[in-house]
């Protein structure tokens, strides 16, 4: 089984997320949204293929990474997330939730062996 294809988004801690993301926007030219920015691509192997990764800086205070006390989550993406959780659980990986269901896709969260909190995500096809 095919486990992770990808990296579907960085998601760390800063003082000032506003502040950081304009300062990218300023100096960078990320082009920035409420979450972070969103960059688009296309898979080398299949033209026809598109993917994102989001980038997004989250306040301080976030309690979204918890129970990792890391200041970073990084998403994975994945093609079949039902089949990894059950290879997961037999292999006593922690699974710290659900998979949950939304319009872009399916996510659960996991940990790794240093307890840092993995965002996995299979993204809906069009």
């Amino acid at each position: 089984m095919k486990r992770v294809t990808g990296i579907g988004g960085i998601f760390f801690k800063c003082k000032d997320p506003k502040a950081l993301k304009e300062w990218y926007k300023t100096h960078l030219g990320v082009n920035v949204n409420d979450y972070g920015a969103t960059f688009d691509w296309k898979e080398m192997s299949d033209s026809n293929s598109n993917g994102s990764l989001t980038w997004s800086p989250s306040p301080e205070t976030t309690k979204y990474f918890e129970p990792s006390a890391r200041e970073f989550m990084i998403n994975y993406t994945v093609d079949n997330l039902e089949g990894l959780v059950e290879e997961l659980k037999k292999e006593s990986v922690e699974i710290l939730d659900e998979i949950a269901v939304y319009d872009f896709g399916k996510f659960v969260h996991i940990l790794d062996l240093e307890g840092n909190k993995v965002e996995l995500w299979e993204p809906k096809m069009n």
